[in-house]
């Protein structure tokens, strides 16, 4: 069995990651957490793209031996330039709880927005994930995921192999919250392919079209790839 470490310690993230796998390499592959493998340190994502913060943190567990991956997502709004971008955990700046943290959020984005209106509310959530492969691994990345030697240099990868995939779902941005479900944006986030907010959509719903739900399905595809070669 082969051991991949999620740069994380959240639990439902590693169970979703692992249950993914498990539906494609049948119990080849086993999640470990940061907390699993002893790193207590937090990762400072100093990087200036989504691309490049996932890499810097798959790096982790690659400097200490293993296969890391990461994801490193966000929305980003066409009107404001795109942001709140790779800052859209901490858009409002509150230190407060999550959920507070993402109230604030909604609420800094909804006056961000006032006046804008039709066609210019658009926006998307994009998720990376990226795979990278310790020293001496006995795994190749396939070229056709392979990271840019730009978003190698500015992770610090050095002689690190890396690979990202990117998912991508495009909608609006609603005027007033909609659905109670979800977190972070969902019930700001308007999907037209399933014609509802992320916040009013079942778990299935969500997942047939978020970004999350793409770039996992296509991460698989490249896990499965580098492990059966």
């Amino acid at each position: 069995m082969v051991e991949i470490v999620l740069a994380s310690r959240n639990k439902k993230k590693i169970s979703e990651l692992q249950k993914l796998l498990d539906e494609n390499l049948a119990g080849k592959v086993k999640i470990l957490s940061l907390s699993d493998i002893g790193y207590e340190g937090e990762i400072d994502e100093f990087g200036d793209s989504f691309e490049v913060n996932s890499l810097i943190k798959a790096a982790v567990p690659a400097r200490l031996g293993y296969i890391g991956v990461a994801d490193d997502s966000g929305l980003c709004v066409d009107a404001l330039g795109g942001a709140p971008g790779i800052y859209s955990a901490r858009y409002s700046e509150d230190d407060g709880p999550a959920d507070d943290r993402d109230a604030a959020n909604r609420r800094k984005l909804v006056r961000e927005l006032d006046g804008v209106c039709g066609e210019d509310r658009c926006g998307g959530f994009v998720c990376v994930a990226s795979l990278v492969l310790p020293e001496n691994s006995c795994f190749k990345i396939p070229a056709e995921y392979g990271a840019t030697a730009e978003n190698s240099t500015a992770a610090m990868l050095g002689t690190l192999q890396g690979a990202t995939v990117r998912g991508e779902c495009r909608g609006y941005i609603l005027k007033e919250e909609s659905g109670d479900g979800g977190f972070g944006y969902d019930s700001l986030f308007y999907s037209p392919e399933i014609s509802k907010s992320f916040a009013e959509a079942s778990g299935e719903e969500k997942n047939s079209v978020s970004h999350r739900g793409r770039v996992m399905k296509e991460f698989c595809r490249l896990i499965t790839n580098i492990i059966n070669k």
